[in-house]
């Protein structure tokens, strides 16, 4: 069944879809109607893959962000003036673009929605990959194009509206070696993949999706951040959408067919923070 074929799909009409072709391929009728619990039961049959990479001191990041400092404050050893046995807490210490994250519009824009204000239905999407990692490895500094995305719903159909699009360049490969994710020559300059204006305004304005997401460090390619240009990001922040960077296994999921599900917590007025997203692949 080719879900992505069809536009203006929801994100529970997918869900839906996907226990309607099991009946289907199971030679039954599917039921009417179908509960949270039937849904939540075929979910977990699926296969899930974690998206996230661990976060800790030292990970790749902005050059102008300080690294992170992660403290053990109790044990499990009972402590002097502590009731009860001992136990094992920490704090962390971090920006909130820090590992794999989320970018709120109020990132680069003031007035826009900050990390709390993002909508849960935002959260659980169509997930379309873009499998560009042949032309990075041919060139580093390679920017997704209107064609490559056309070229890619000439296989898979129509992106639908409300998806989360994320490109795989396999960047990732080089976690944790933050001179291999910038990838710099002798003159200091980075050479990394990234997204283009075009196609962003292709698939946020024509294709109308939710979100967007990549490997990279950055939305704008190295070519670009290297001359501190980050036009690209702040296209996307500026017309209200949320996205994703630093993301992993791409390679793993499908470029048409899964949901991803995007979370992070809940910072009052926040301005980041580490995410945690996983694909559902049917």
């Amino acid at each position: 069944m080719k879900i992505f074929g069809v536009r203006h799909v929801l994100p529970f009409t997918i869900l839906v879809s996907l226990v309607w072709s099991d009946s289907v391929a199971q030679g039954r009728e599917p039921a009417p109607e179908l509960s949270l619990l039937d849904l939540q039961k075929v979910l977990i049959s699926k296969k899930f893959v974690d998206l996230t990479h661990e976060f800790g001191p030292g990970i790749p990041h902005w050059s102008g962000f300080p690294d992170e400092q992660q403290k053990v404050i109790y044990w499990y050893e009972k402590q002097p003036g502590v009731v009860g046995e001992g136990f094992f807490a920490e704090v962390f210490t971090h920006v909130g673009q820090w590992g794999t994250h989320v970018d709120p519009p109020a990132h680069f824009h003031k007035g826009l929605r900050t990390v709390d204000q993002i909508e849960l239905k935002e959260m659980i999407l169509p997930l379309a990959c873009v499998d560009v990692h042949e032309e990075c490895e041919k060139n580093p500094d390679y920017t997704l194009t209107v064609d490559r995305l056309k070229r890619w719903e000439s296989d898979h159909g129509t992106i639908p509206v409300g998806a989360f699009v994320a490109m795989r360049t396999d960047w990732s490969k080089r976690w944790p070696d933050s001179a291999k994710m910038a990838n710099k020559d002798s003159h200091g300059v980075a050479h990394y993949p990234g997204w283009s204006l075009p196609a962003l305004k292709y698939l946020y304005e024509e294709r109308k999706i939710t979100a967007s997401g990549h490997e990279t460090t950055d939305t704008d390619p190295g070519l670009a951040t290297t001359k501190e240009d980050y036009s690209l990001e702040a296209y996307i922040l500026g017309i209200n959408h949320y996205q994703i960077e630093l993301l992993t296994n791409l390679d793993q999921v499908p470029e048409s067919g899964a949901i991803i599900v995007v979370s992070f917590p809940k910072p009052k007025g926040g301005s980041g923070f580490p995410a945690r997203v996983f694909a559902i692949v049917p």
